[in-house]
């Protein structure tokens, strides 16, 4: 490790167990300060029925664990009961910093509560943000967060959490308090009803959304060619541009990365999207985070593969640009990358997609910027089809190679101006 990687690590370590003695310095306390701010850690977005587990739970607990970018002295936690058609009672919450698989350090163990109560009840459609918790983070720190359905509950999900959650036994019972993690043998590849994450700071550290469809939400990040060994997790290219943040930018330079990836997701509600395409869900998914400064917008590929035109997806950029924009909001947006299964016509629509996102480098003056994906990914013999060793083998995703590819193509200053500038 460098020199100032581990003073930078020492430094965060000691002030954390400062807040754990009861002084006043949080894990922020290297950052130059600012006023105290609630910023938006992590995210992993809902999906409607067709994403449903075929479980119903009932006495039965749930750990979830999360991984906040960025740090903060105190953190919250947003429960969502999105597609829901009825309320969803959570009968108990905790929070605690990850000890490894489902075990949690003790010392950090705490309950959450909502409104001052440690029972929450979610409408259909809904979404409760839990109070201030009482728990310093540093930079890329797992928290598990626990809760306890008493009576029987079917839940929303995300599908494709990107490493392994943990589960109470059936009728297990109200495991959440337990340390150990004895009390979560089972184990699933979803995440549940935790949506997202704020952690309190005053760093000034603002947040960007990495915003879009399956190359966002980290398909193929598991993915590293044929008789290698089982990867670690945290591999997408918003995992990798985070550690980057944590590890190559100045403390007053860093900034919060979140993943709001769907996959199977269009850009445009006329495409198909069952109400998780790009216009319909960016109300929910991010101008309803806490301090977001910055979208990474990725959408179209499946656009295409429905037959939709590049005037019609083209159409759902400039929506939602403009939102994003009002909402004082820079957009960042990549090109759509290739795709082998495309008709001639279909790689027509894309070409006059790629070509309105490439004019001036600003999306023909309606966005702030390109980050060219498409450049990375793309065969150098034939630009209809990704780059034989970043490909998982689909012809449509990124493998391990690739998602570093794309995260280290990334300007990290560019970002950083803004995700600190103002809103």
């Amino acid at each position: 490790m460098k020199l100032r990687y581990l003073a930078r690590a020492l430094i965060t370590g000691f002030a954390a167990m400062a807040v754990a003695v009861g002084g006043g310095t949080s894990a922020g306390a290297a950052k130059a300060r600012h006023a105290d701010t609630w910023s938006t850690s992590w995210t992993q977005s809902q999906q409607r029925a067709s994403g449903l587990g075929p479980e119903t739970f009932e006495n039965r607990s749930v750990r979830i664990v999360t991984r906040v970018t960025q740090g903060g002295k105190a953190l919250r936690v947003r429960l969502q009961n999105q597609f829901g058609t009825a309320p969803l009672v959570v009968d108990r919450t905790t929070a605690g910093l990850s000890a490894g698989g489902a075990a949690v350090r003790p010392e950090s163990l705490r309950t959450v509560t909502f409104g001052g109560s440690g029972t929450v009840s979610i409408p259909a459609g809904g979404e409760v943000w839990s109070d201030p918790v009482n728990l310093a983070t540093s930079d890329l720190a797992d928290v598990a967060v626990s809760f306890y359905l008493a009576g029987p509950t079917r839940m929303m999900l995300h599908d494709l959490a990107g490493r392994t959650n943990y589960f109470s036994a059936p009728g297990g019972g109200d495991t959440t308090g337990d340390a150990s993690g004895a009390g979560f043998p089972d184990t699933h590849g979803w995440t549940y009803l935790v949506s997202a994450v704020d952690v309190l700071h005053d760093t000034g550290a603002g947040t960007v959304v990495a915003y879009g469809s399956s190359v966002v939400d980290g398909v193929g990040g598991d993915s590293c060619g044929p008789g290698c060994p089982p990867p670690a997790v945290f591999q997408r290219w918003t995992d990798t541009l985070a550690q980057r943040v944590a590890d190559e930018l100045p403390p007053h330079r860093q900034f919060a990365v979140v993943n709001e990836g769907i996959s199977g997701t269009t850009a445009s509600p006329a495409c198909a999207g069952d109400g998780n395409d790009g216009v319909s869900r960016l109300e929910r998914d991010v101008l309803a985070l806490h301090d977001v400064r910055a979208v990474i917008y990725y959408y179209g590929t499946n656009d295409i593969a429905n037959n939709c035109t590049g005037e019609t997806i083209i159409a759902a950029y400039r929506d939602t640009f403009a939102r994003l924009r009002a909402a004082g909001i820079k957009v960042f947006v990549t090109p759509i990358t290739p795709r082998p299964g495309y008709t001639d016509q279909q790689n027509a629509h894309r070409a006059t997609v790629n070509a309105f996102v490439r004019q001036g480098n600003s999306c023909s003056g309606t966005c702030d910027g390109v980050l060219d994906f498409d450049a990375v990914l793309r065969d150098p013999a034939n630009h209809d089809s990704i780059y034989p060793p970043y490909d998982t083998g689909d012809g449509v995703h990124a493998n391990i190679a690739g998602q570093t590819a794309i995260a280290r193509s990334i300007p990290l200053g560019l970002l950083a101006n803004a995700a600190r500038g103002p809103r």
